[in-house]
Parts: C-alpha cells; sequence; structure tokens
C-alpha cells in the first residue's frame, strides 16, 4: 500500500511539474473586415481587425503561446503575416502564400505561434493580394521574462509608433495597377499609428519612455525624430544594441527600432516628425508628444530631418551594434555566440533587378522573377507532391541573364553558417527581410562586393536583425547561421517589388525528419491547389 502510494505520489508531481513547466498562452480572437477609415481625413475602406485600424496590439512575453483565431470575413482569401517572428521549426505558420493556404472568405483559421527564445519589437501584416495598402497591420511586443535583466530601467510608458506611406487610392487598383503591368505611383501621404497628423502622444514630465517604432508601410525609408528631444537607442528587431544617442533615426521599410525618450523638456507640446528619405519629393507628417502638465500647444517650426542623403544614412546604420554584455532571451550574454570565429560554408551573392517580362513590369533575384503556383510550397514538399516546385531553381550568383518567371526555390542545408551579399546595382535604397530568422549584418559599403570586402566586416558586435537596408550602387553582407528547418520566404520589403517578382523562398533541408528538427503539419492546417483532400492527422 506504502509502495502504491509512493508510485502515486511520484506520478502526480511530475505531472504536475509538467503542467507547472509549460509556457503561458495568450489567446486572441480577431474578426477580419471592411471598414471605414479616414488616415487622410477622408473616408477610405480599409481593413479592420476588430472594428480597429491599426489592428490590436500582440503583447506577450518570451516564449509565451499565441493562440490566434482568425475570422476571415472579407470577401476573398486572407493571410496574416508575422514580421519578425522566427516561427522555429514551423514555417506552416508563417503566414505567406508560399508555406500557408490562404483562409478562405467566411471562414476561419487559428494559428499557434510560440515567440521561443525571443525579445523585441516586430509587426504583423497581411501578405496576400496587396491587402498591405489597405490596412490589417499592428505592432507585436514581446517582454524579457521577469528573471532576466534589461539593460535599461523599466521605462513609464512604452508606445508602439507604427509609421509608413500611404496612399488615398484603392488598394484593389493598386493592385490592378500592378497588375497590368505599370509601377505604383509616388504616395499621398504619411502615417503614425493610421492616421496623418492626428496622433497624440501623452507623457509626464521628468520621466523616460520607450517607443517602439517600425515602418510597416510600402516602399519608402522614413526619418523619425521628436522636437527638442535625444532618442536613445536600446533594441532593434531583437537584440538590445549598444545605447547610442540620436537626433534622428532612418527606419527602412519592414524595420523597427526601441528608443527611449526622457521628458526633460519645458512643460509644452512637442511636434514628432516622420518624413520621407532619398524622395524627390518630400512628404512630412507628425504627431504630438503632449506634456501632461503642457503650458501651451507645439510651436516653431517642424524640426526638420537630414539634408545628407546616403553617406549620413550609411554612418549611422554602422553605428548601431549589438550590446554583448546583455542578456538577450536567456540570462547569457548576447555576445556569447561568438559569429566571427564559425567558418563560412556557402557565399550567396543576391542582385535585384527591375526589367520588362511581355510588356509587363517586373522585379528580380539573380534573374528569376518568382511566381507563385496554386499549391503552397511547404504543402507540396511535406506531401512530396511533385511538378510545384524545383528546389535549385535560383542561383547563388548572379546570372547576367535575361529575366524570366519561375517558382524560385533555393536548396541550403539543415545547420550550414552561410554569407549572403545582397548586392543592388539600381539607383534606389532597398530593404531584404528573410522570415524565420535573424541575421548578423558584418557589413555594408558602396560599390560591388568583393571577396576583399571581407576585410572591413565587423565579427565582433554586428547588430542582429531580420531585415536590412542596402544603398544604391552598394552592398550590404550578412552571416546567418541556417538553424531553423522549413520553407522561409527571402523577399524585398518593397511591397510593389515583392509582388511583382522579388522574392524566393528558401528551403532549409534536414533529412533526419525528426520533429526536433521541425514540428509535424499541425492537424488544422488549411490545405489547397494539389494539396487539398490530403490528411493532416499524425498517424
Amino acid at each position: 500500500m506504502m509502495v502504491a502510494c509512493y508510485f502515486w505520489c511520484v506520478l502526480q508531481l511530475v505531472v504536475l511539474g509538467l503542467v507547472a513547466s509549460e509556457d503561458p498562452y495568450r489567446y486572441f480572437n480577431w474578426n477580419i473586415t471592411y471598414g471605414d477609415i479616414y488616415p487622410l481625413g477622408l473616408k477610405q475602406q480599409g481593413i479592420l481587425i476588430n472594428g480597429q485600424f491599426p489592428g490590436p496590439e500582440i503583447y506577450s512575453v518570451t516564449n509565451d503561446n499565441l493562440i490566434i483565431n482568425v475570422y476571415n470575413n472579407l470577401p476573398e482569401p486572407f493571410l496574416l503575416s508575422w514580421n519578425g517572428i522566427q516561427q522555429r521549426r514551423n514555417s506552416f505558420q508563417d503566414g505567406v502564400y508560399g508555406t500557408t493556404c490562404p483562409i478562405p472568405p467566411g471562414k476561419n483559421y487559428t494559428y499557434k505561434l510560440q515567440v521561443k527564445d525571443q525579445i523585441g519589437s516586430f509587426f504583423y501584416f497581411p501578405s496576400l493580394a496587396f491587402h498591405k495598402a489597405a490596412g490589417g497591420f499592428g505592432a507585436i511586443k514581446i517582454l524579457s521574462r521577469p528573471r532576466i535583466p534589461v539593460p535599461f530601467p523599466d521605462p513609464s510608458g512604452d508606445f508602439s509608433v507604427l509609421i509608413g506611406d500611404w496612399y488615398n487610392i484603392n488598394h484593389k487598383t493598386l493592385k490592378a495597377v500592378l497588375d497590368y503591368g505599370h509601377k505604383l505611383p509616388f504616395p499621398q501621404a504619411l502615417l503614425i499609428n493610421g492616421r496623418a497628423n492626428a496622433t497624440s502622444f501623452t507623457v509626464e514630465q521628468g520621466k523616460t519612455y520607450r517607443l517602439r517604432i517600425s515602418n510597416v508601410g510600402l516602399q519608402n525609408t522614413l526619418n523619425f525624430r521628436i522636437q527638442g528631444h535625444k532618442m536613445k537607442l536600446v533594441e532593434v528587431e531583437g537584440i538590445h544594441t549598444v545605447q547610442t544617442t540620436y537626433s534622428s533615426i532612418d527606419v527602412h521599410v519592414g524595420q523597427s527600432y526601441s528608443v527611449l525618450v526622457t521628458a526633460d523638456q519645458p512643460a509644452q507640446d512637442y511636434y514628432i516628425a516622420v518624413s520621407t528619405r532619398f524622395t524627390k519629393k518630400l512628404l512630412t507628417t507628425t504627431a504630438i508628444l503632449h506634456y501632461s502638465n503642457s503650458q501651451r500647444s507645439v510651436s516653431g517650426p517642424i524640426p526638420s530631418g537630414p539634408t545628407a542623403q546616403f553617406d549620413w544614412s550609411l554612418n549611422q546604420a554602422q553605428s548601431i551594434r549589438t550590446n554583448l554584455t546583455a542578456s538577450g532571451p536567456r540570462p547569457n550574454p548576447q555576445g556569447s555566440y561568438h559569429y566571427g570565429l564559425i567558418n563560412i560554408s556557402r557565399t550567396i551573392i543576391l542582385e535585384s533587378s527591375a526589367s520588362q517580362v511581355q510588356r509587363k513590369q517586373r522585379y528580380a533575384v539573380n534573374s528569376v522573377s518568382f511566381i507563385p503556383t496554386d499549391t503552397p510550397l511547404k504543402l507540396a514538399d511535406y506531401f512530396k507532391i511533385g511538378g510545384v516546385f524545383q528546389v535549385g531553381s535560383i542561383p547563388d550568383m548572379p546570372s547576367r541573364k535575361p529575366m524570366y518567371l519561375d517558382t524560385s526555390v533555393m536548396g541550403a542545408d539543415f545547420r550550414a553558417f552561410v554569407e549572403i551579399v545582397f548586392q543592388n546595382r539600381e539607383s534606389i535604397v532597398q530593404s531584404w527581410h528573410i522570415d524565420g530568422y535573424s541575421f548578423w549584418v558584418v557589413g555594408m559599403d558602396g560599390g560591388v562586393w568583393t571577396p576583399a570586402s571581407r576585410n572591413q566586416y565587423n565579427l565582433r558586435d554586428a547588430v542582429y536583425r531580420c531585415t536590412t537596408q542596402v544603398y544604391p550602387k552598394s552592398w550590404t553582407a550578412i552571416y546567418m547561421a541556417l538553424d531553423n528547418v522549413g520553407m522561409w520566404n527571402v523577399r524585398s520589403e518593397f511591397w510593389a517589388r515583392q509582388y511583382l517578382g522579388q522574392q524566393f523562398y528558401m528551403r532549409v533541408y534536414s533529412p533526419v525528419g525528426s520533429i526536433r528538427d521541425e514540428y509535424l503539419i499541425p492537424d488544422n492546417a488549411l490545405l489547397c491547389g494539389k494539396a487539398a483532400g490530403r490528411t493532416t492527422k499524425s498517424p
């Protein structure tokens, strides 16, 4: 009897321990609809989430499980993607059409995400059918666990600041412009948290606040600044940075930054200004930093941004470095992983281009302009469906061939350590993102990259992020550890370019087939195209 009780008690303790050790769950129910929005003071049709534009903020803590039930009440298919959330071992939930079937009209899908070993500032957005031009985006905050030290005191407030360019043209019209083979016109305005010149942030004099700034726009680099105030950079897309003070910051499309701002000026209201960079026409919008004991409204000229062009921005980018002594999501220094001592197993050079294919505007990577298929590539790979894509359909190096259309997939080996060079021979700033990963931005400079360019790499404290800019007639080099099995989207964050082919998928493959390397397909996975009718139930 005593023995039976002993084993039963031990079993109960084990079960209770397993339950207690499971990471917390956060549940969200989102209703996606069209609705009236007034970002420029005039009525437009926008995409609302639970009636909100921008959508609800996702607030979470490292390792939280996020259960997001999305009801699509649009009259067309819909997808959400998670900019910077790495989806460890789970590209099925990535929310881009190469991995995930769209949610049909009138149906729902439940995303099951875990912000495993992540902290920082990110955002979500609709990835299908140029919906991004209509809204449907929102902020994601991932806080450190209470026992993990953060390298600055708790701020008195934590604001999400979503900035981006905006059209007063319906997104379906913009999509039709692209479908007919034309370029988009210049946008009409800039927004801060979904409004032009109409947003306010209230602060108390003498206190310090965190601003999480994300560029959720379609194509333009934006400069962010606050009248009479300095900003201390503390975090970039999930990595604590060396705490450098700036008067303004260039935020490229798809990027996120966290800054600390102290309300240390006389009690009044101050302009927050956002303006385009590197454009012939300058767009500017403002918000208000409102002191709670303000004695007067804003006055004086709107603070101007930097007048220098690419050199100023390049110098700022090179000054952003990882804080090696700070803890990240785990209680160990961020510099404990010595990326500069690892041997590179492969070099990939990716070169963008713009051209006409069949008398329509297209964009490409290494001469290949991506075209989607009716079956998501990840599903075709999982179910071993032939005829959907071919691994190796995009070369590792620029081919200099005339641009052509293909469903481009690059093969890559699990646990390889690669060097990727983004070569930009065009006269515009570009912005590149890799789903499922962060990477070390080890170098960037003007001209054409050569092996000798490695001599100027930062192999000690390069910033670790998921979206990087490439300046005109310039290159940017990254190091990346391929530690996340799956089918991952590599894309331009200029959304018209992405839509018209400047993207491809990287298939990070492990022959072992173990769930330690990659999760099984979710039981609730939507199936479409040639995958329709298959079973997702585990044997």
